[in-house]
């Protein structure tokens, strides 16, 4: 407490995790965590037990009015939407490890989407950051008995929508490399092989950038719009293998910039879902990351 900035620091990554899991947003999960800076600045920090818990909750209820506000703001979004994708290369801390890595991970946000906001607050404090019941209680202001219907009911929407499987890592590096491999050559057969008959596609355009407005499936149909692009730039398109949001994921780039971020849902042997963010806005974080220094 002497040292209220390397305190407020010390606890910032659980912050920014927490903000950016109930937003799906960089951005926005940045702008509450300086609000709660500022708002820790100007605190009787005598008047509490426990920074850590003052802080979680003070982002906690400003990420649920964030949220309350951009469910409004989605409802009028053009096309899907989707969240802000992250790169996450780098050695994983404990912190990091603690909050299990599929947590992050661009499929498990969009799941969260279907939660009210209370309901993905105390899923999230619970299930990703260990919090106790009485924490959870304490930050949301209500009873534990609340919290834990709250919690078992999102526990339950989320298995429901969670992929079925969880494939190892190395077999969806594998699938990936071979993916952009055969969109590389222009090979519709290769690309069709890798892809679940049934697979689907979901693009995030933000009304920014042309894109589907509806989500597509089926094998071929996949495989004819990754085999069209080819045949219209070649050479100019280049896919590249990235940690997307703590999974392999393909970044897209076309004559050098980046032009989408995609994941991919793997069951068994085959891609069965691919989420394509194109927006531009959503993009830039990544972009810069690839910007001439």
């Amino acid at each position: 407490m002497d040292d209220p900035t390397l305190a407020f620091n010390s606890h910032r990554r659980r912050l920014q995790g927490i903000a950016y899991r109930m937003l799906g947003s960089v951005a926005e999960a940045e702008e509450v965590v300086q609000d709660a800076w500022l708002r820790w600045h100007e605190a009787d920090k005598a008047a509490f037990d426990s920074a850590e818990a003052w802080l979680v909750t003070v982002v906690t209820r400003l990420s649920i009015d964030r949220l309350r506000a951009a469910k409004v703001q989605r409802e009028h979004y053009i096309g899907p939407w989707m969240p802000e994708p992250t790169l996450t290369d780098g050695p994983d801390t404990p912190e990091q490890l603690l909050e299990r890595a599929d947590s992050i991970s661009v499929a498990f946000l969009a799941v969260l989407e279907r939660l009210a906001p209370e309901a993905r607050a105390a899923f999230l404090l619970r299930e990703v950051f260990d919090a106790d019941y009485d924490e959870v209680a304490r930050t949301l202001g209500k009873t534990e008995a609340a919290c834990r219907q709250l919690v078992h009911r999102a526990k339950a929407q989320v298995q429901e929508a969670r992929p079925r499987f969880q494939v190892p890592r190395e077999t969806h590096q594998r699938l990936l490399r071979a993916f952009a491999d055969a969109a590389a050559r222009g090979s519709l057969q290769d690309l069709k092989a890798l892809m679940a008959e049934d697979v689907e596609l979901i693009g995030d355009g933000g009304g920014k950038v042309q894109t589907f407005s509806k989500m597509l499936r089926g094998s071929q149909r996949l495989a004819q719009l990754y085999f069209a692009l080819w045949r219209r730039m070649g050479a100019s398109v280049r896919m590249e293998l990235a940690e997307i949001n703590g999974e392999p994921g393909l970044l897209r780039f076309i004559d050098g910039q980046l032009e989408s971020a995609q994941t991919f849902e793997i069951e068994g042997e085959r891609i069965v879902r691919i989420r394509a963010q194109r927006n531009p806005d959503k993009l830039a974080r990544i972009a810069q990351h690839f910007s001439p220094k």
